[in-house]
């Protein structure tokens, strides 16, 4: 009796010991006596006890947060910039003998990116170029990476932190150029305004008594405000030979 107890007890031990169930996200290396044999999963692996050894790897996209770092641009600027990295597993045996700890050492990889790339840009372009500086260190990071098994699908700069005295900067920089953009429109209103008022002035040349006609109005216009002024409305026909009289002169 004993004797199949100590016999169940066993082969429940080593069933346990030797069954894995991985789920469909999920990839194991193994290792027989410090060897790497297979790759395998999903679903139901069998190990040998002792003998075999398995390293599990998740094979879903890992968003990384990578820190503020400390960067002086081209134009020496001094500022902070962090981003968030989108990566995955691809092959699941580079990632666990090609490098001690890839979570960690993509991170540092992905520090150190960033910092190289802000320094070499001025804050311009780093501020009116980030779709340029995320294809640039996604490119760069997934072909450092790609010797792991690991592909890096999509860097996002997230904030870029500058100076006080570089935010008053700006902010002087923005306000003058919203009040050079104000003068230009309106200079441009009263360009157009004049050249309006010179095609009209060149029709009523052709027509004299569209030019009465506004004389009128304008005396209807001022004669409907409550004012105390007194018009005496003189025909215009009046200053005709005047006119040609100077013109003579």
């Amino acid at each position: 009796m004993y004797t199949v107890i100590v016999v169940v007890v066993l082969v429940v031990m080593f069933l346990a010991s030797a069954i894995r169930i991985l789920n469909e996200y999920e990839r194991a290396v193994i290792f027989r006596l410090g060897r790497v044999i297979d790759t395998k999963g999903p679903g139901l692996i069998i190990l040998i006890p002792v003998v075999d050894k398995m390293v599990k790897i998740d094979m879903r996209t890992i968003t990384m947060d990578v820190p503020s770092q400390d960067v002086i641009t081209r134009d020496n600027v001094s500022i902070k910039v962090n981003a968030v990295v989108y990566f995955r597993v691809v092959d699941a045996n580079p990632a666990v003998i090609g490098v001690e700890n890839y979570l960690y050492a993509t991170s540092q990889l992905a520090q150190t990116t960033l910092r190289s790339v802000c320094g070499q840009m001025e804050l311009d372009e780093i501020l009116s170029e980030r779709e340029k500086i995320n294809l640039q260190l996604q490119e760069i990071l997934d072909r450092s990476t790609d010797p792991w098994g690991i592909k890096v699908s999509l860097v996002e700069v997230k904030h870029i932190d500058l100076p006080e005295e570089m935010k008053r900067a700006m902010a002087k920089q923005a306000e003058a150029e919203r009040e050079r953009r104000a003068k230009v429109i309106n200079a441009e209103g009263e360009f157009q305004a004049a050249q309006k008022l010179i095609e009209a002035a060149a029709l009523m040349q052709t027509q004299p008594m569209s030019l009465q006609l506004r004389y009128l109005q304008t005396l209807n216009q001022i004669a409907a405000e409550n004012n105390s002024t007194t018009v005496f409305p003189i025909p215009i026909d009046l200053f005709t030979p005047f006119l040609k009289l100077a013109e003579k002169m």
